[in-house]
């Protein structure tokens, strides 16, 4: 799944896969603002992004699209 964060005064968004389902990264983004503390969410690589709550722009959460590559015919 792909998430994209939006952060204040950033240039541009983080974007990061991550193993979790929409539910559980919804359910951390939640929970971070709920406590106006910071977001923390791994990615697939074990890498973690850690964002105080404060400087949140938005977050954005998709499914990962098996989009085809390359040539293919319809």
């Amino acid at each position: 799944m792909e998430v994209k964060i939006g952060v204040q005064y950033a240039p541009r968004e983080l974007v990061l896969e991550s193993a979790q389902t929409p539910a559980e990264v919804e359910a951390a983004v939640t929970d971070a603002m709920a406590k106006d503390s910071v977001l923390t969410l791994t990615d697939e690589k074990g890498r973690r992004v850690i964002v105080p709550v404060g400087k949140l722009a938005y977050v954005e959460i998709a499914e990962t699209s098996n989009r085809p590559f390359g040539f293919t015919t319809r």
